[in-house]
């Protein structure tokens, strides 16, 4: 007869995990991506970014706007939430997102090094196993939609989830490109913590 003590560490480790776990900085705000569950986190992350600035109407505005049309199409691209960060250095804001999705098995998440603007590595995620990572920068079109024209650098972690063919991708990104490298540090110290339940 089989020991049940014994077996149960190994069936449990052959099941798939139920969440994940991150630790992110200070000041970055959560937006969870459930059908209309993001509009009143949108609306708070809005108001706490321009608190005290009451002349800011329309700037509070397109912000919110550009803040709704991320999660929206983060929420259709599989995301599951959308970390923003509120955190300044002095006058200036250190402007870096993260959006976590789950990528369904069927779905092909190969990361591929296009060009000589991107980089590709394997690292291994203490505790969540090994990983993919793709470093990116690009500049952004004159009619980009955010407005933005500033260089973006996006950093891509795929993670295999436990026990199944399913990918969690971790996509940050930054326009800040003078401290780009830091804040690659950064992406890479969170994509770090990711643990599994």
């Amino acid at each position: 007869m089989p020991d049940a003590v014994a077996d149960g560490p190994r069936e449990r480790d052959s099941l798939p995990p139920s969440d994940y776990g991150l630790l992110v900085p200070d000041g970055w705000f959560r937006i969870p991506l459930e059908p209309d569950g993001w509009k009143g986190p949108v609306r708070a992350l809005a108001e706490r970014v321009f608190e005290g600035q009451d002349d800011a109407v329309l700037l509070k505005r397109e912000f919110t706007r550009a803040v709704l049309a991320r999660a929206e199409e983060g929420y259709e691209n599989g995301g599951v939430e959308l970390y923003i960060s509120t955190t300044s250095v002095g006058p200036v804001p250190l402007s870096a997102s993260l959006l976590v999705t789950v990528v369904p098995a069927e779905e092909d998440v190969r990361l591929r090094a296009k060009g000589r603007s991107q980089q590709i590595t394997e690292v291994d995620l203490p505790f969540a196993g090994p990983a993919t990572m793709r470093r990116t920068r690009s500049v952004p079109d004159a009619g980009d939609p955010t407005g933005n024209l500033l260089p973006v650098t996006v950093v891509d972690y795929a993670v295999r989830v436990p026990n199944t063919r399913a990918v969690l991708l971790l996509t940050f990104s930054t326009s800040l490109d003078p401290f780009a490298d830091a804040m690659v540090e950064m992406f890479g110290a969170v994509a770090q913590s990711l643990h599994w339940r």
